[in-house]
């Protein structure tokens, strides 16, 4: 492989994901700087799901040596970033985008694993997570960074962890989760609209069966892909839309607090932080606490 002829691949985590051109074919190159360890991961993963979900081919895994950070070389797939698509989509486009989202997110919630934690090493031995026990304790531990909320405000998140954290309860399955399932990492058929790969599997962990749900739909609200999502959802996993909005909702929950916590990091993490406020500032409105 010739590192020098690698170019960023657009839309890559991080500036660690390159493209690279090896006999006239194109190879993506994901550089494991910060976390070395996660590049067998990755591609046990991806050995894993592959023909289950579209995922990339692993062509090659390398340790890290000398001064090159640890690879993981996969094949290149084609499609269209998902984000780069949705904003021209019609009622009718969305819906059916949503549909093959909806069934993604099916398969995966129904990868069963016989317990919750951090995936560790290419056996993908589970490990407990270090974090506090359910939602509740999640949300005080983040608190402190919530200081400019009104003490209501972090009183009517607590509650609404509460409650969510008695959703969540009742679904009592672990499955393999993706985690960071969002259009970004979708690439799409721009003419049928079939998901041809779901990429970056970085933060991948054995978990809750609603996570990746919650992800897909926590910032796209576009009606018609909702509903194409949930519909999608409930054939394959024979959960309503209803409920299996309400336990997305709740699963996101998590990833919102994390967030929320480090607005100030990225858009990403502002507009989440600002949307955890709009969630428990409409539950004011709906258990008439004060605003």
């Amino acid at each position: 492989m010739d590192f020098a002829s690698m170019e960023p691949l657009p839309g890559g985590w991080s500036g660690e994901t390159f493209v690279a051109s090896v006999a006239g074919e194109r190879q993506v190159v994901r550089v494991h700087a910060r976390r070395p360890e996660r590049a067998e991961v990755d591609a046990a993963l991806l050995r894993l799901v592959r023909g289950l979900v579209p995922v990339p081919e692993v062509l090659e895994v390398r340790a890290p040596s000398g001064d090159l950070p640890a690879l993981l070389v996969t094949s290149y797939l084609p499609g269209v970033r998902g984000d780069l698509l949705l904003p021209d989509l019609d009622d009718a486009r969305l819906a059916r985008l949503g549909r093959h989202v909806g069934e993604l997110v099916a398969t995966l919630g129904g990868m069963p694993v016989l317990r919750p934690g951090e995936l560790v090493g290419p056996g993908l031995r589970i490990e407990p997570f270090d974090l506090p026990d359910g939602l509740p304790g999640y949300v005080e531990a983040h608190l402190a960074r919530l200081e400019h909320w009104a003490v209501a405000e972090r009183d009517g998140l607590v509650d609404l962890a509460r409650e969510a954290q008695a959703l969540l309860d009742t679904v009592d399955r672990t499955c393999l989760v993706h985690s960071d399932l969002n259009p970004k990492n979708l690439l799409v058929d721009p003419e049928t609209l079939a998901v041809t790969g779901l990429v970056d599997w970085e933060f991948a962990h054995a978990g809750h069966p609603f996570t990746d749900l919650g992800n897909v739909l926590r910032f796209e609200r576009q009606p018609a892909y909702v509903e194409g999502v949930l519909s999608a959802y409930a054939e394959r996993r024979g959960t309503p839309p209803d409920e299996a909005l309400a336990l997305a909702r709740a699963a996101d929950l998590w990833a919102l607090v994390d967030l929320a916590a480090r607005r100030d990091e990225n858009p990403v993490a502002k507009r989440a932080h600002d949307l955890l406020r709009e969630r428990v500032t409409a539950r004011f409105d709906t258990v008439g606490a004060p605003a």
